[in-house]
């Protein structure tokens, strides 16, 4: 069981534009010839931020044609948000805020032994990070820049570097890198 933050990204970097778009994102590829669908798989609960939520909101009906839903997940999913935002019907949502350490609790409870998703954004899986909780970062690299936007990873990370575990091309879109995040000094690394 890992906690993964699987996500896309410009290749400058961004996961999204200033104003949360994702259509630079879409013409790139498919997304069932990318790692996607072994990835989720193997889910079993997911964290996102409230600006990805509102993304899914805002997209409902685009969702709900490619997959007959407009909630596209099975699995329990907590977002994290100081704001009270709409529930989707039929979608085992929990809306939470504060620290990540008690909701990682209750997600892992929740995966048993499947992982968790970082669905996004940058800003959440830095938090998840910061406490310690990260284990991998799974990110396919768009063959485009945005110039500005939402960072991918807003947190400075030198020593120890990632570990690049592995590297992937996606048709002439992507490249998809997982990365384990390092042990800490002091921790244990198993």
């Amino acid at each position: 069981m890992a906690t993964q933050y699987f996500t896309a990204t410009s290749l400058d970097g961004f996961i999204a534009t200033e104003d949360d778009s994702l259509d630079w994102l879409f013409p790139l590829g498919d997304i069932n010839d990318t790692g996607y669908p072994d990835f989720i798989a193997r889910v079993g609960a997911l964290a996102m931020g409230s600006a990805t939520y509102e993304w899914m909101l805002r997209h409902g009906d685009t969702i709900a044609a490619q997959t007959g839903s407009p909630w596209p997940y099975t699995q329990p999913t907590w977002v994290f948000s100081t704001r009270t935002l709409p529930a989707i019907a039929g979608a085992a949502v929990s809306f939470v805020k504060g620290s990540v350490e008690p909701v990682h609790a209750a997600m892992r409870a929740a995966a048993g032994d499947r992982n968790i998703w970082i669905v996004g954004g940058g800003d959440l899986a830095g938090q998840f990070h910061d406490a310690g909780l990260l284990d991998e970062m799974l990110v396919q690299v768009g063959s485009v820049t945005l110039g500005s936007g939402k960072p991918l990873f807003p947190r400075r990370l030198t020593q120890p570097p990632l570990v690049l575990v592995s590297v992937r091309q996606v048709g002439a879109g992507f490249a998809e890198l997982r990365y384990q995040m390092p042990a800490r000094p002091g921790t244990d690394p198993a």
